[in-house]
């Protein structure tokens, strides 16, 4: 991999051995890394060398890692894994509700967080129709709701062009984790929480969704008309 295609990884985190050990880890894939051990400085980072993927701590001195990705989603399109020493279901639901696409718990394998890594690279690319009303530029990754442009995360907007590659279709949970997420994911609420960030991006009534719409026990489709 040269110089212009390497992937650039930021790690966030407050202790250095789980630092030194992660970057390890992604240095042997020839990915160049970055660190902080701060939420001021992580910004700093993301606004200076836009990295391609955040591996944010939640649990930061200073200003934490909710507030971290937060305010990276206000500037940056990069892939954010939020560590969390907590186990917590509702700990996991808050970072992806800001915009995580991904999580581990605290102790995680390292090569675990590798095969993660490359699993959101491998979102699809590939063109897709969309419903009346909405359009997605894959190439340019943009999406419009009545030709006005929607910020969407990585995540959001992968899942949408999903459900787009055959609208009317019905996408299982599983279907949208193997195609988002890559196989091994067991976790449906990285959809549910995802598909309920994008509604309200796309301005979609779950009760009456325009869009997205529920089926239930199953998964989603995007509306054919």
């Amino acid at each position: 991999m040269d110089q212009q295609t390497r992937l650039h990884v930021l790690v966030v985190d407050d202790e250095p051995p789980i630092v030194n050990l992660v970057r390890g880890y992604l240095e042997r894939e020839g990915w160049s890394v970055l660190t902080a051990s701060d939420g001021g400085e992580a910004l700093d980072i993301v606004r200076r060398e836009q990295p391609d993927v955040v591996v944010l701590d939640l649990m930061l001195p200073g200003l934490d890692g909710v507030e971290v990705c937060r305010e990276l989603r206000t500037f940056s399109h990069a892939f954010i894994v939020m560590l969390t020493a907590k186990s917590e279901e509702i700990d996991k639901l808050v970072g992806l509700a800001v915009g995580a696409d991904d999580y581990m718990t605290k102790p995680f394998s390292p090569r675990e967080l590798v095969a993660r890594i490359k699993a959101i690279l491998r979102r699809a690319r590939i063109p897709a129709p969309a419903a009346p009303g909405l359009d997605i530029d894959v190439s340019r990754r943009i999406a419009r709701v009545d030709g006005q442009p929607i910020e969407l995360t990585r995540t959001e907007f992968e899942i949408l062009a999903a459900l787009a590659r055959e609208p009317g279709a019905v996408v299982d949970r599983p279907g949208l984790l193997a195609s988002v997420w890559g196989p091994g994911y067991d976790d449906d609420h990285l959809v549910d929480v995802h598909v309920a960030n994008l509604r309200r991006k796309l301005g979609d009534n779950p009760e009456r969704p325009r869009f997205v719409e529920t089926v239930r026990g199953v998964g989603y489709r995007l509306a054919a008309s």
